[in-house]
């Protein structure tokens, strides 16, 4: 790796790690949606739907495009889709598709 990579690497997964975003993205993975969509899919308040999307946009991982009155948000799939695809082997391969995952066994706790 890249000397300083680190804080690189810190910056761009501290982004993903929330749950919220994570769900946005998750939503976006399969379609482009507006503010409205999200809470309706996600079951998140306005404001906090919005206050997540603030980053992941800021870092590229989503984009905006206003389409008459609504922003509707796209996943960058070409970041994001080789990442899920890549968490998705992961699960596959070596965590029993997430039963084995130790965040996964104490979040059940």
């Amino acid at each position: 790796m890249k000397k300083g990579v680190t804080e690189l690497c810190y910056g761009f997964f501290s982004t993903l790690a929330n749950p919220t975003r994570l769900a946005i993205i998750e939503n976006l993975h399969q379609q482009p949606m507006s503010v409205t969509e999200l809470i309706d899919a996600i079951g998140q308040e306005q404001s906090m739907i919005s206050h997540n999307l603030r980053p992941l946009t800021r870092c590229k991982f989503v984009t905006r495009k206003r389409e008459g009155k609504n922003n509707v948000y796209y996943l960058n799939h070409e970041t994001l889709a080789p990442i899920l695809n890549a968490v998705e082997n992961h699960a596959e391969k070596f965590c029993g598709n997430g039963a084995n995952c130790p965040l996964k066994a104490s979040q059940g706790k």
